[in-house]
Formats: C-alpha cells, sequence, structure tokens
C-alpha cells in the first residue's frame, strides 16, 4: 500500500467517498454518476490547491517520501548505456555514491548521484545515502576522468547529509568534502547538479559546485536540516516549520536568493506519484542545460561557476 502523508488524508478520503459512490451505483443501479463527477472536481481543485500551497515542511516529507524515485531509477530512465565505475583506488567503493559513464540522447555525460534504498536492506547498503569520505573521493576520481576527456557532468542529489559517524572523521569527512569544493571549481567541463529530494549541508554541496543547479519542485537544499536547526536554537525540534521557513529551503525562495536557477515540475502529487513524467521533465531540463553551455570554453565555465558561488551571500550594510 503506497505510503499517504498526513496533510494527504483529505484527499484519500474524498477518493474512499468517490469509490463508495461508484460501488453504490452499480451494486443498487442507481445513477449516481452526477454525484460522483461532482465529486471528483472537488477533489480536483482541492488537491491542486493543497499542493500549491504546501508549507517548507510539508515539501519536506514529499521530498523524504519512501517511494521517491532513487539515483537509479532517473539514471535507468532517462540515459542509455550506463556503465558504473566503482572504488576511490585507495580500496574502498561507498554504495552510498553512484556514479559512471552513460549517454542522454546520445550525449555522453558522467553521472554521479547520492543513493537512497527503497527497503531496509537496501538503506543499509546504500547507509540511508550518507556519504563516507570515500564516496567523495570516488566522487572526484570520476570528475578528473569526464574532465580529462571532455565529458560533461550531471549530479543528482538526495542527501540528508554526509555520514556524522566517527568513522568518517576518522577518514577525514571534511577535508574530503573540502577538496571536492575546491576541484569542482577548476573543472573545465559542463557541470549541472540537481537537488531530487533532500539537500542537506556539505554532503550535498560537495557534489554541487555546479554551472546549473536546479531543484525538483518538493526539494529543499539547506545547510541544515531544519529540525538540527531547531534543536540548536531552540532545543525543540518540534519547532522545524519556524526554522524551515527562516532557512528559505525551497526552491522560490533559493531562486530568489540565486542559490539555484530553476525549478523542475513534479507531477502533482510528488515524483513518487509518476516516475516517468518525473524522469522526462528532468531530462528536458539536462538537455537545455547541456545545450545552452555547450558552446562556453573551459575558461569561461570556470569562470561563469566561481562568479556564480562568489556572489553567494551578499549582504548590505
Amino acid at each position: 500500500m503506497a505510503t499517504v502523508l498526513e496533510f494527504e488524508k483529505p484527499i484519500i478520503e474524498i477518493q474512499e467517498k468517490i469509490e463508495e459512490l461508484k460501488k453504490m451505483s452499480l451494486e443498487s443501479g442507481m445513477d449516481l454518476n452526477k454525484d460522483i463527477t461532482l465529486l471528483e472536481q472537488e477533489a480536483e481543485e482541492f488537491k491542486k490547491e493543497l499542493f500549491a500551497n504546501l508549507d517548507p515542511t510539508q515539501k519536506m516529507q514529499i521530498a523524504r517520501h519512501p517511494e521517491r524515485p532513487n539515483f537509479m531509477d532517473y539514471v535507468n530512465l532517462i540515459s542509455t548505456d550506463f556503465v558504473e565505475l566503482h572504488g576511490d583506488r585507495v580500496g574502498t567503493d561507498d554504495r552510498a555514491i553512484v556514479g559512471g559513464l552513460a549517454k542522454i540522447d546520445g550525449k555522453p555525460v558522467m553521472i554521479i548521484g547520492t543513493m537512497k534504498g527503497k527497503s531496509t536492506k537496501e538503506n543499509l547498503e546504500y547507509n540511508f545515502g550518507m556519504p563516507q569520505p570515500e564516496g567523495y573521493r570516488k566522487a572526484l576520481r570520476l570528475f578528473k576522468h569526464a574532465n580529462k576527456f571532455n565529458i560533461p557532468i550531471v549530479t543528482i542529489i538526495d542527501t540528508p547529509g554526509a555520514y556524522p559517524g566517527i568513522s568518517a572523521e576518522e577518514h577525514a569527512q571534511g577535508a574530503a568534502i573540502a577538496t571536492n569544493l575546491r576541484e569542482m571549481q577548476k573543472l573545465g567541463v559542463p557541470v549541472i547538479a540537481i537537488i531530487s529530494g533532500e539537500g542537506c549541508s556539505g554532503g550535498a554541496l560537495g557534489l554541487a559546485v555546479a554551472n546549473k543547479v536546479y531543484m525538483l519542485e518538493h526539494a529543499y537544499y539547506t545547510v541544515i536540516s531544519p529540525e538540527g536547526c531547531a534543536s540548536i536554537l531552540w532545543r525543540d525540534a518540534s519547532k522545524n516549520l519556524e526554522a524551515a521557513t527562516a532557512l528559505k529551503i525551497t526552491a522560490p525562495d533559493l531562486m530568489e536568493f540565486g542559490i539555484v536557477d530553476g525549478d523542475i515540475k513534479e507531477p502533482t502529487r510528488g515524483a513518487h506519484t509518476n516516475y516517468e513524467e518525473m524522469a522526462a521533465n528532468l531530462k528536458q531540463t539536462i538537455l537545455n542545460a547541456l545545450n545552452e553551455l555547450s558552446g562556453l570554453s573551459c575558461e569561461d565555465l570556470r569562470n561563469q561557476r566561481y562568479d556564480k558561488f562568489r556572489k553567494m551571500g551578499a549582504f548590505l550594510e
């Protein structure tokens, strides 16, 4: 059974009433088509209004939906000839970051992303989408490989953050992410980053120093999770709505600040309700960005990326 979010329950209740009326009409022979049509129209209008006015925490619930498409779902739907490249060349293959060569509409790309599972077993394999330092070093190896052979890079990011455990700190988590930030800036190929679900902290930014940064409509991108922020500021994680509102984590706010370049429309109730429609919108955005960036020289790409990130955090005295 599909997971129903708390704020979606009124929609489900209306749908259940519609099904009851259809069953009653069939069993009794009564003509209830007018009532059914009216309820269906009301349900559709209510759904559109609800999802057009979601607060940041409701968007977070959609971004964290257990059935939301993961990295490999997108790879399989938008690309062909995917060849996964494993390992950091030091001895570890962190499964929380997956990447390899592929073609999108015949165009070669290096596609890299954080990976979440759909079951407990898969989530344990992918460490719930939280990369270790070895994962960032694997990603860096693939970035450099793409740069050497002049292949555009696409990253798809859905992570609650880099793994915060002791083992990660012992293996220099902060240094691994910082190195990626520095080295991604030096790349002479187009880099496109997409926040497809959760985009938290340096764990997301370690794959997102890009010429173009996009977000899915119901994704969120933030320096810290709203629950973590609320726990620090108010000692109360339940104040996550206040924190999320102050953090400006949604696409419209981040577009206004110049943090992201655009949002990618999702199916009405979220990406998890129609993988094919979501993948088609994602693919078109990538192709448009590749076409826009293809005419820039290596130096122009580096300068554009540098200028983009230098403008962030502007303030007035």
